[in-house]
Parts: C-alpha cells; structure tokens; sequence
C-alpha cells in the first residue's frame, strides 16, 4: 500500500482501525487488561506527557505471555512497577550516553593525532590513505555540509585565514565529524596498521574497534531518541575481543544482542580514559539500587557484580 504522502508499506492489506483512545479510555484499559493504577490522577499526568504507545515497551514485561493476543497482567502488576522501570531506563540511559560521549572525544583526538602525525594535516583528503574514493568522496560531502553549518570558533576562524585547502585540518574537521561519519572514516583508512595505530591506544585489534564504534552510532541513536534501551534486543551488535584475556573474559557471548556487553566495553575504556572515573561504580549502583529490574534481562551473568570492571579497587 502506498500512502497520499508516497511512503509505501508492504504487508497483507489489513486496514487499522483501532480508535484513538482519551486518557481516561487508557486508563480503563490497563485496569481491564489486569493492571493496578493506584493513583489515577497520577497516572493521568504521566500518561499525558509520556505517551501510551511509548510506555508499552515498558510494560510488556509484565504482561502474561499469551503471545499478545489480549495483552492481560500478571496479577499484582501496578503502574507504580511500569513507571519505577521507565525511570529506570531514562537514568541507565544517560549513563550510557554519558558513557559515549567521553569514548567518541578520546576517538576523535587519537584518530586525528595519530594518523595526522603521520600523513600531514589534511591526509582524509588524499587518496592514497584510504580504502574506497566513492566512499571517501560521499564523506568529503557530508563532512564540508557539516562544516558549512558549523558555527565553532575553530571553523570560522579557519574560513576567515586561509583558502587553501578549503576543508581545515584534521583536528579541526574531526571535531565537526559525527560520530557514524567517525566510525565510517575510521573503517575506509587504506591500511590495517593505520586503523591499529587508533585502535593499540585501547589494548584492541582494529578490527574489534570498527565494530565497536559501528555499534556505538546505533546505541547513540538509540540514546538520542530516548529509546527504551535497558532489555532492547539489538539488531547491530558487536564483534566481541579475544585479547586482552582480563576483557574477553569479562564478556558473555551467549547475550551478544543485549546491551551487557556493552556498558562492560564501555567501562573497560573509561577506565583507560579516565582511571579515576566514578563511571562503573555509578552504573553497578543504578542496577542494584534497582529491585525490579533482571540484570539478566540485559544480558548480564549472575555474577555480573563480581567483574573486575565494575570495582575501582580491582583492575583488569
């Protein structure tokens, strides 16, 4: 089928008819679905500046499990439970973009410095150093638009003082970069030993960092949009390190899909980062400060507190 608005949807041609429903009609149907709503003029407020279809993912886990079709709760589910698990998410949410943001600066400072070094200031733009020119030249694009719209100190200073080359060095334009252009920056150099000449700075191969930074652009997007993330069944994951042994062990390969494996990941390199961060202990914390929540549902083992990552007095 094919909407007034040109978008075309392929499926069986059922036609939705579902109505919108008020808040109140919400209400009514969680509390004939099974669900306890202790304060109604509370649940009101949430469900009128967090949306209905939003919160859903949100409450599933408490839903019977007879395969969807009436969307009952088990008994004793509140809203109080649905509500204590959204909040949870929004505050792992922000740690893990937290999180993010200090890997994504320390990568555009060892991708610039590094091979910048090495190959000159504007060496992005010389094909020699790079895998594929189609790709490098739709990057060199989306990289001036990003420029073009910049309003960085940096980069007016640079317009203002020279003209040739026309694109700023290195360490400017990777600061202007995001972070899926990084990640794809990164994979497109010409070399392996260049992509280990960033990577060695993490104690990883090259290979293990291109998939890291790949799935990290879609963990961010995810963040960005205030995607439920906490039990998110990933369609993007990661290639998962041999070496060092101390990280590989840390890793659960059987829950490769869930988000375990990467705030692990990311604590290994805030450690490297920064090793005094309070990162991993704030994060060990949310979880179990948090009764409701099923570290296994997010891909940890058993005896994920145990791991060397989460303690500040142990090191891996």
């Amino acid at each position: 089928m094919r909407t007034p608005a040109g978008y075309l949807f392929l499926g069986e041609g059922v036609k939705y008819t579902k109505p919108p429903l008020t808040i109140d009609d919400q209400i009514n149907l969680l509390t004939s679905r099974g669900m306890t709503i202790p304060d109604p003029a509370r649940t009101a407020r949430y469900l009128s500046h967090i949306s209905y279809f939003r919160l859903r993912g949100y409450w599933i886990p408490f839903e019977k499990g007879d395969n969807g079709k009436d969307h009952h709760f088990k008994a004793g589910t509140s809203f109080d439970n649905v509500l204590d698990l959204y909040i949870f998410d929004r505050k792992f949410r922000l740690l893990i973009l937290e999180a993010i943001e200090r890997v994504e600066v320390s990568l555009r400072a060892h991708f610039a410095n590094e091979l910048g070094v090495c190959y000159g200031s504007h060496f992005y733009l010389d094909a020699d150093y790079i895998h594929n020119t189609r790709i490098q030249s739709g990057l060199i694009d989306s990289l001036k638009a990003e420029i073009d719209r910049s309003t960085e100190l940096f980069i007016d200073h640079y317009r203002k003082t020279y003209d040739d080359p026309a694109m700023p060095p290195i360490w400017a334009a990777a600061e202007v970069m995001s972070f899926g252009q990084l990640s794809l920056w990164f994979k497109n150099l010409k070399t392996r030993s260049d992509r280990n000449r960033v990577a060695k700075s993490y104690g990883i191969d090259e290979v293990i960092l291109q998939s890291f930074m790949h799935h990290l652009t879609f963990i961010r997007n995810i963040t960005a949009h205030h995607g439920r993330l906490w039990n998110r069944r990933m369609t993007i994951t990661m290639k998962l390190p041999r070496t060092p042994r101390a990280l590989s062990a840390m890793l659960n390969p059987k829950t490769e899909r869930y988000i375990g494996n990467t705030a692990i990941m990311l604590g290994y390199f805030l450690k490297l980062i920064s090793p005094g961060t309070s990162w991993p202990e704030r994060m060990r914390k949310l979880i179990q400060d948090s009764p409701g929540i099923r570290p296994s549902a997010m891909g940890f083992n058993e005896n994920w507190t145990d791991l060397p990552v989460w303690d500040t007095n142990k090191r891996e």
